[in-house]
Order: C-alpha cells, then sequence, then structure tokens
C-alpha cells in the first residue's frame, strides 16, 4: 500500500511545472514587486497641450435649449461665425433638479454648483417662470425670490449650494433680461447693472462691469417656430458682438432643457486664447465636453481670479488642439454627440432588459439539464442529454456571456444614424455575438474543459482593455457604456464596461493559474489583478479610483484563496493588509495630484478633510437607491446570484465539483463577487457593477460545471496505469480535455462522486470510497 501511495502522488495535474522548485519566498517577493509596480504605473501621466485664454472683460450670452443642429451658416451667421472663430464642446447642463430647467440652468450657472430654482417635479415641457425683477433705482435691480431660492438650496438640496456665488466673486456685474439676472445676482438678491432688454447702443452698458449676462432668449418648439427662436436669439448675439469691450471673451452657451428630454448643448468660447480645438475640463476629463457648473470657474479664470473655495463644484474651461476647422463636420451630422446619446438612451434601456429576459430564460431552461447531467452518475439513471442539445446549449450560454463585449463593439458601427438604431444596434450586436462564439467554439482547445470560460474572458478582456488604451471611445454615449447627458462620467471606464472587465480579469487569471503549481497561483492572480488596477485605476484610462479600489479587494481575495484549502485566518489577514497598504497608497497619490488631476477619490478625501463630503455621500446614497430600483442590471445581478446558489448548493448543481477540481476559479469567483459589489456600492450604481459582471461570468461558469457534471462518471484510466486489485486508479480533471479527447498524448480521467471534505487543500490527499472500488487521488496544485 506504502508503494503505491508513493506512486500515486507522483501524478501531476496536467500544466504542473516539473523539476526543480523555486524557493518558498520567490513568489512572496514576485507578489510584492508587481504590486510596486502597479503603484508606479498609476503616476505615469502624459503630456498635457491644454491652454486657456485670458481677458479683461467676460460676456456670457446664453439661451436656454440652443443646440448644435440649431446652428446654419445662412440661417445664424453670428453663432456660426463664433463657432468657426471660438473654442467649441458640448454642454451637460445638469443642475440640482432632475430635470434642468431654464431657471435651474441660470441660477446653476450663478452658482457654479448643482442649483434648482424650487423642487417641483416637472413633467413634459419645463413650466414658465419669470423672475420677479424690482428696479429700487435706476442702475441696479433685485431677484425678488433670491432669499427663498438660498434656504431652498441649503436647507432642502444636499448640494450645499450658495446662489450668487460667481457674482460674489467680482466686483460688479450686468444683467440684460430677467433670466439673466438670476445669474448674474447676489445671494441677497442684489444685481449691480441691470436692463431689461438689450439697449440699442449696448456698448456703454457692457463696459461697465468685468462681467456681463446677457439673455438670448429661450428656444423650444419645432420646426418654423424653433428656426425663428434660434434665428432672434442669432440678432441680439450679433448686436452683442458688435459692441462688445475690447479684450473681451465671449462665452455662448445653452443653459438649460426646455423639457423632460435631457439634451447636449451649445459651448462656445471665442476671444484671445480661445482659437478653435476642443473645450473640455477637468470635471469632464474629455475634449468637447463641459459642465453647466463649469462655467462659472471658466469666468474667473479668465479674468485672472481665483474661484471661491468649497462653493464651486466645476472646473476651468481648457482648450485642446484636434478640432476640424469647420463646425458642421465637427458638431453635426454623423459627429454630433447629442443625437447619439438620445438614442442611447432608449437603445440602452431595451438591450438590458432583453439581455435581462432572456439570460434568466436561458438560466431556467438550463436547471433540468444540469439535474439530468449529475444523475447520470448513479446506478439507474435516464441517459444523459442529447448532445445536440448540450452544444446548442453551450454556445447559447457562450454568446450570452459576450453579449455586452459585443454591445461595446457595435458602437463603431454609426447606428445611432440610422432611421431605426434600435434594429440596427440589435443586428449588428447579434452578428458580433456570433462571430465571437464561432471565435471561441473553432478554437483547437475547444474540447477541453476550461477553453470556453478562458478564451470568453480573455475576448472580453481584449475589448475592454483596447478601447481603455484608445480613450474609451465606445464608452462614451455607447449603450454599454455611459451617457454625457446624465453628468456623471465623460471618460475612462463605466460601471459595465467595469464589471466586464472584473469578471473578465480574474476568471482569465484563474483558467490560467489552474495550469501552475499552488505556489505560483497568487503570483498570477496578482500578475493580472496589478495590471487591472492600472488600467482601471490611471486618470489617463479607466479614471476610476473607486473601481481601482474595489479590483484591489477583489485581487487580494482571490490571491489568498487561489493555492485551494480553507480560507485561515493568516491568508485573510495578509489579503487585508496588502488591500489596505494598496489603497492608501493609491489615495496619496491622488491626494498629491494638483486640484485639477485629482480623481474622484482624491476630491472626496479633501472634502471629507474639509468638512464638505456630507453631499456627496447623500448623493451616492440616493444615486444607490435609483439604480436598484430602475436598472435593469440589477436583475441580471440577482438572476446569476441565485444561479450560482443552485449551482453551489443543490445536489445537481456542479459548482462545488468545479470548485474542488479547480480552486483558482473558486478564487476567481469570489474575488469578481467582492470587487463588483464594492465598486458598486461605493460608485453610487447599487448591483450595476455586478450585474455586468454576472452577466459575463454566470454563463461560463454553468457551461464549465455542465461539462464536469457530463463527465463525472468517466473511468478512463492515464497512460501507463492499470487497474488495481481495489479498482481502477482515478485523476481528477484539471483543465484536461473531456472523454474521449487527448492533449498532448495525455488522456483525462476525473474521480467519481467530486472530492470529500477536504477538497482543494494544497497536496493533501483525499479518498473517495465507494460501494465497489477504492479511489485515492492527488488535488490540483
Amino acid at each position: 500500500m506504502s508503494g503505491r501511495l508513493d506512486r500515486i502522488r507522483r501524478v501531476r495535474p496536467p500544466g504542473t511545472p516539473r523539476g526543480r522548485r523555486a524557493a518558498v519566498w520567490v513568489p512572496s517577493v514576485l507578489v510584492v514587486l508587481i504590486a510596486i509596480a502597479s503603484l508606479i504605473g498609476l503616476t505615469i501621466r502624459p503630456e498635457g497641450q491644454d491652454r486657456r485664454g485670458a481677458a479683461d472683460y467676460v460676456v456670457v450670452a446664453a439661451a436656454a435649449g440652443l443646440r448644435w443642429d440649431d446652428l446654419d451658416a445662412r440661417r445664424t451667421p453670428a453663432l456660426w461665425q463664433e463657432a468657426t472663430k471660438g473654442s467649441t464642446g458640448w454642454l451637460s447642463v445638469r443642475s440640482a433638479h432632475e430635470v434642468t430647467c431654464p431657471a435651474d440652468g441660470w441660477l446653476t450657472l450663478g452658482a457654479g454648483n448643482y442649483a434648482a430654482w424650487d423642487t417641483r417635479a416637472v413633467t413634459g415641457k419645463c413650466p414658465v417662470v419669470s423672475p420677479a425683477v424690482t428696479r429700487p433705482d435706476a442702475i441696479g435691480a433685485s431677484v425678488t425670490d433670491q432669499n427663498t431660492v438660498v434656504r431652498t438650496n441649503q436647507e432642502r438640496l444636499p448640494y450645499g449650494t450658495t446662489p450668487g456665488a460667481l457674482a460674489e466673486s467680482v466686483r460688479c456685474t450686468v444683467a440684460v433680461g430677467p433670466n439673466a439676472a438670476v445669474a448674474a445676482a447676489r445671494p441677497f438678491g442684489r444685481v449691480d447693472q441691470y436692463a431689461e432688454t438689450l439697449p440699442a447702443d449696448p456698448g456703454e452698458l457692457l463696459s461697465e462691469c468685468v462681467l456681463s449676462i446677457v439673455d438670448l432668449g429661450t428656444i423650444t418648439g419645432t420646426g418654423a417656430e424653433r428656426e425663428a427662436a434660434v434665428a432672434a436669439a442669432d440678432a441680439v448675439l450679433a448686436r452683442v458682438l458688435a459692441a462688445r469691450p475690447e479684450r473681451s471673451t465671449m462665452l455662448i452657451a445653452g443653459v438649460a432643457d426646455t423639457d423632460t428630454t435631457s439634451r447636449l448643448h451649445v459651448a462656445i468660447a471665442e476671444g484671445e486664447g480661445w482659437d478653435g480645438g476642443w473645450l473640455t475640463s477637468a470635471g469632464t476629463g474629455r475634449e468637447g465636453y463641459l459642465q453647466l457648473v463649469d462655467l462659472a470657474p471658466t469666468v474667473l479664470a479668465v479674468l485672472g481670479k481665483a474661484a471661491p473655495e468649497k462653493l464651486f463644484a466645476g472646473y476651468a474651461a481648457t482648450v485642446s488642439t484636434g478640432r476640424t476647422a469647420d463646425p458642421a463636420a465637427a458638431m453635426q451630422g454623423r459627429n454630433d454627440a447629442d443625437r447619439r446619446a438620445i438614442a442611447q438612451h432608449g437603445v440602452a434601456s431595451i438591450f438590458f432588459t432583453v439581455l435581462a429576459g432572456v439570460q434568466v430564460l436561458l438560466f431556467a431552461a438550463l436547471v433540468p439539464v444540469l439535474m439530468r447531467a449529475r444523475r447520470h452518475a448513479g446506478p439507474v439513471a435516464p441517459p444523459l442529454p442529447p448532445r445536440r442539445l448540450v452544444a446548442v446549449l453551450e454556445a447559447a450560454l457562450i454568446a450570452a456571456a459576450l453579449a455586452i463585449p459585443a454591445a461595446l463593439v457595435a458602437d463603431v458601427a454609426p447606428w445611432w444614424s440610422a432611421d431605426h438604431p434600435a434594429w440596427m444596434f440589435g443586428a449588428a450586436t447579434f452578428v458580433l455575438m456570433l462571430l465571437g462564439t464561432a471565435a471561441v467554439r473553432l478554437g483547437p482547445r475547444y474540447r477541453m474543459t476550461l477553453w470556453p470560460m478562458g478564451a470568453t474572458a480573455t475576448l472580453s478582456g481584449i475589448v475592454i482593455g483596447v478601447d481603455l488604451l484608445t480613450g474609451a471611445r465606445l464608452q462614451l454615449n455607447g449603450v454599454a457604456g455611459y451617457s454625457a447627458t446624465h453628468g456623471v462620467r465623460y471618460a475612462g471606464l463605466g460601471s459595465v464596461g467595469l464589471g466586464v472587465f472584473v469578471a473578465a480579469l480574474l476568471l482569465g487569471a484563474g483558467c490560467l493559474a489552474q495550469w501552475v503549481g499552488k505556489t505560483w497561483r497568487p503570483v498570477v492572480m496578482v500578475l493580472f489583478g496589478g495590471l487591472g488596477v492600472v488600467m482601471v485605476g490611471s486618470p489617463y484610462l479607466g479614471a476610476d479610483p473607486v473601481g481601482a479600489i474595489a479590483v484591489t479587494a477583489g485581487v487580494c481575495v482571490a490571491a489568498a484563496m487561489s493555492s485551494g484549502g480553507w480560507l485561515t485566518f493568516a491568508r485573510v489577514a495578509w489579503a487585508a493588509v496588502g488591500a489596505i497598504a494598496v489603497t492608501v497608497s493609491f489615495a496619496a497619490f491622488d491626494l498629491h495630484r494638483s486640484a485639477l488631476e485629482q480623481g474622484t477619490l482624491g476630491r472626496f478625501l479633501t472634502a471629507l478633510a474639509s468638512g464638505t463630503a456630507g453631499p456627496a455621500m447623500q448623493r451616492a446614497v440616493a444615486a444607490n437607491g435609483q439604480a436598484l430600483v430602475d436598472s435593469p442590471l440589477s436583475l441580471l445581478a440577482l438572476a446569476g446570484a441565485l444561479m450560482l446558489a443552485f449551482g453551489q448548493f443543490s445536489p445537481w448543481g456542479g459548482l462545488s465539483r468545479v470548485y474542488g477540481l479547480h480552486p483558482a476559479l473558486r478564487a476567481a469567483v469570489a474575488g469578481t463577487v467582492v470587487a463588483s459589489l464594492t465598486a458598486g456600492i461605493f460608485g453610487g450604481t447599487a448591483l450595476g457593477v455586478a450585474g455586468a459582471a454576472a452577466a459575463t461570468a454566470v454563463p461560463v461558469a454553468v457551461l464549465t460545471a455542465l461539462r464536469v457534471l457530463l463527465h463525472a462518471a468517466d473511468r478512463t484510466l492515464p497512460p501507463g496505469e492499470t487497474e488495481g486489485p481495489g479498482g481502477p486508479l482515478l485523476r481528477k480533471d484539471d483543465g484536461g480535455p473531456l472523454p474521449g479527447e487527448t492533449d498532448g498524448g495525455s488522456a483525462p480521467s476525473e474521480a467519481d462522486g467530486g472530492l470529500s471534505a477536504g477538497e482543494g487543500r494544497g497536496d493533501s490527499l483525499s479518498r473517495d470510497v465507494g460501494e465497489d472500488q477504492r479511489t485515492v487521488t492527488e488535488s490540483p496544485g
């Protein structure tokens, strides 16, 4: 018996390295070096070429509802001239109100922070609000309701906004029109210089103060009515341009929506230093995009004044090169970001709802197949599921796992410009899913147990990684990305992409780690994890420091569990220490950047230190609650969790067997759960990240469990082994081929009945004694 056990100990799982082992300290040193290299990678920054103009005067000419598709070289010559000469961008008009109506937009402009005129809900078109303005003298004016508005924003809204902060930051302001008075008023309501309408000769009025704000009107309606409103605004702008002071900068903006449909609006800066190029800001991090709250700090930056501490939520605009000189080619037609964002709203809702429904139905159809596959190992049992059925289900699971990556790639095609964008997008996504499924299915190692999972994870990770390296262009206004009209994210990795990337990263690492010795599995996990932290956390790639911290936590858990065995206190402690060290280092790097370069983590920690983090925390809680109820990704997360629970805890599920045979996969799944839940909760998307991760990971996990169950009773002997007196010598499947297939001359084998209570524990021996045979196996690693 002793000789037989010695012979069994020499049996190695496929892929286990042979020869002399490295010193026990080598893997630990490599893990530390990889973590340090990852943190260094986060500090790398490209050369910046941003610039900003300067002037003695700033004139803000704004019109609620003004969009880029309103501009035309013939009908709006003044606007077109400014767009051609100046720097341009798309303006997101998010305010403290769910719908930014004109009064909210003008108030936010003057506050430099998210503000709302009142808290009434808006349905349909925005109500017509005419701010009451009194004239106590012949010079200035007073906004009657300003005191009430200030109290509403400071006591009932979670942003801590002070309306009138912009006016308080300059010596005096000029307002033309009641709406402009809202933006130019001080916190107590005083407007220094006021005119109901633009005078016949506005030159003297516009030169009275360093800041003038002019209302060009409100653009509403469609067709001829809208064209007439735009033409009237253009005529007023032409008079302002003719009378503007010397050394002045013009800021032209569409400051609000006019109904419940969120849109992107016009943003133009023209003057010295604003010659061509894209407008951008540190708040968006994306060329060509500004927020409404960025206009106030831009005014002060142009005038050479410092922004008031703790009051402004935006960042001063800068100019980056690369925009074509023709506004029509840059801002309209196929490049119209507003048109794409509008199409994205409806198509994204349809896509994720359909995806959630399909995956739920697919999981329901798989339950009886899993039960039937497990029962065939008994002495009397029905036949296995038909091979064709299994093949169809495997293809469906692979396609389901590739749905979100396919949706990202589908954004390469201009589907939003089609007459029926939803059908165009759906067809493109379906074709890409078929191509991805065929690539996995036709792979030379498709019969290998872990091939579908590893190949699917690799394809998904490549899609996300390439997109990040090329500027995350598939994320912005993409169906599987984020919309600029939401005003939450404009650059980097979105919550859906983060979920897919985390699942792909850890599942791919788990499949690869399964083919090395258990000592080196944590190294593989940390190597992939370090790459993931850099990709997600770098402000020039993923730009998601919260996501990077979540990935760090998931990788630490996966590394601690990857070598198999019990999750001891020592492993948990080392994983916690590693996660805390990386998190603290990441926070320190972010805090040492300048204020304009800090990510969300650095800004939050700065606000926490100054005592102004309360509103941000309130917004995060509110965002989590809304996302939990509204997003179809919550259904995907719950469906995936239920399917994993069935697979692990039911007698027919098969995941317990998979985890016993492949402990690195158990670690990968656990790390994915930790990372996705952490990123979603602290990122304000609730189960959004977990839903995207589940949509990618759960189908291939179920496919792997089905494969293991289907050949659970295989009795194939390894080459050179003979049947002993107690029955055949068996080996567990460790990523090897399915029964009847070979890989490099090695035949597969798998023990019946799974593992005993010691499953997956290092190199320990476990015994599974049947009625007529004795099986002694060596666990992976």
